[in-house]
């Protein structure tokens, strides 16, 4: 008997998806490398990303406020002129005849230099609080750099998983369509159900759903990958790379310790102590008096005998301020000073017990990734001998259809949880570095 009707949707969509061309980008950026291995997405990243920018522009903000909190030791110049009409004035009579001691037209010229003499460590203590914050920026550089190439290494190698994925499943539905086409024979010459056909075709259709689903994921990892290297984003993306990577060190203790000395938030966290003592420091030191010299030349009117004449002048003095009361506003501010100093102390003890059992949280899942992929390789030489078996078995009648769909089905299920295992072992690899401080530069 010959199928006369129309083949169903389900078929129709399987063989569209079988017949469209392989993912490709359109061209659009000639300056993009050919081939995109990892340390060019790394590099490209700490080059062309807008948070690394940023975060250098942060560092240089931060040297300047050195700069700015070591004017305090060098005298200060500045430079005024001005005119004040004054009516009436001092005036005398002597033998009446009227002298006038101050001009209606004062004019006044200088310039001044003023100079902190002596200020009980307040400026010193500004010069170390702006260190600590400037030695604060550059380690947020290095957590953002570290933060965005972890991106990378997740959306490169989330890509290239996505792709080995697409793969087994274009290998699966050629399977099956290899299946269907024998099927449709088989139905046609009357040996095989309309059930049998149906079967087929829904698994055939089920695997093209599953590669639109990997496919869509895919084309969002390469948008992630793009934006994070500074790619344009119709730039074609060529990578190269593969999942055999090894870890070098696995003893928890050395990582631990390695942590404890160069993860930036641990650094991070050292700084800001530094800095909260730099300001219960500064805050005690208010209530200490300082020491200002001062010292100016100019030219002004008003002089006896010719009060209209002007004339050169200097002065210079030295000022001793004493703060008595502000309305305990300096008192306050020791209070909060000391308070936001045990507040870092504790945020430095949380952070070392965060990186200690992030040390081991990851080697955990380090090992557990280690075991999937023998386990899962096994089921993927089991399942490959399995769907042999099933073939053979097929075409000499001694299994049924779903007993072949079946065993091809589990074919690619056990090569993707072994690809999932490899993917995992890769970003747990990571992880380690991550949690032992490795800022992955490369």
């Amino acid at each position: 008997m010959k199928l006369k009707q129309s083949i169903p949707a389900l078929l129709l969509i399987a063989s569209a998806l079988m017949a469209a061309p392989p993912l490709q980008a359109a061209e659009s950026d000639p300056t993009a490398p050919a081939t995109l291995t990892l340390s060019d997405a790394l590099r490209m990243t700490r080059e062309h990303n807008p948070r690394v920018r940023q975060a250098a522009e942060e560092v240089k903000a931060a040297d300047a406020q050195v700069t700015q909190s070591r004017s305090s030791w060098f005298p200060h110049l500045s430079a005024s002129a001005g005119y004040r009409y004054l009516d009436p004035v001092a005036e005398a009579n002597f033998g009446g005849a009227a002298i006038q001691f101050v001009p209606h037209d004062n004019y006044d010229a200088r310039v001044t230099a003023e100079m902190m003499l002596y200020d009980f460590g307040r400026t010193a203590s500004n010069v170390n609080l702006a260190k600590a914050g400037r030695n604060s920026a550059g380690i947020r550089k290095e957590i953002t750099v570290r933060d965005l190439s972890l991106a990378t290494v997740r959306a490169f190698y989330s890509a290239l998983f996505l792709r080995e994925a697409v793969n087994v499943q274009q290998k699966e539905i050629a399977a099956l369509q290899k299946n269907l086409d024998h099927m449709q024979k088989r139905y046609d010459e009357g040996a095989a159900t309309r059930f049998d056909l149906l079967t087929t075709q829904v698994r055939l259709a089920a695997a093209g759903n599953r590669k639109i689903d990997y496919e869509t994921r895919l084309h969002n990892q390469e948008i992630s990958l793009r934006r994070l290297c500074g790619l344009d984003e119709n730039a074609p993306l060529n990578l190269s790379g593969s999942f055999d990577i090894t870890v070098a060190d696995k003893d928890a203790r050395r990582l631990a310790s390695a942590a404890l000395e160069q993860r930036p938030e641990l650094l991070l966290a050292r700084e800001n102590l530094k800095a909260a003592s730099y300001k219960k420091s500064l805050a005690g030191r208010e209530f200490l008096p300082k020491i200002v010299g001062s010292a100016s030349w100019g030219t002004a009117n008003g002089y006896m005998p010719d009060i209209d004449k002007m004339r050169t002048n200097i002065a210079a003095g030295v000022e001793l301020q004493v703060p008595i009361f502000d309305g305990f506003g300096k008192s306050a501010a020791l209070r909060q000073a000391t308070a936001m100093k045990r507040s870092a102390e504790q945020q430095q003890l949380d952070s070392e017990q965060i990186a200690r059992a992030e040390v081991r949280q990851s080697l955990n899942d380090l090992r557990s990734s280690e075991e999937k992929i023998e386990t899962t390789r096994l089921q993927v030489d089991q399942a490959n001998l399995a769907a042999q078996h099933a073939r053979i078995r097929y075409d000499n009648g001694l299994a049924t259809t779903l007993d072949l769909l079946d065993a091809e089905a589990s074919l690619a299920e056990a090569e993707l949880a072994n690809l999932q295992a490899r993917y995992e072992y890769v970003m747990n690899a990571y992880a380690v570095r991550r949690a032992s401080g490795d800022l992955i530069e490369q």
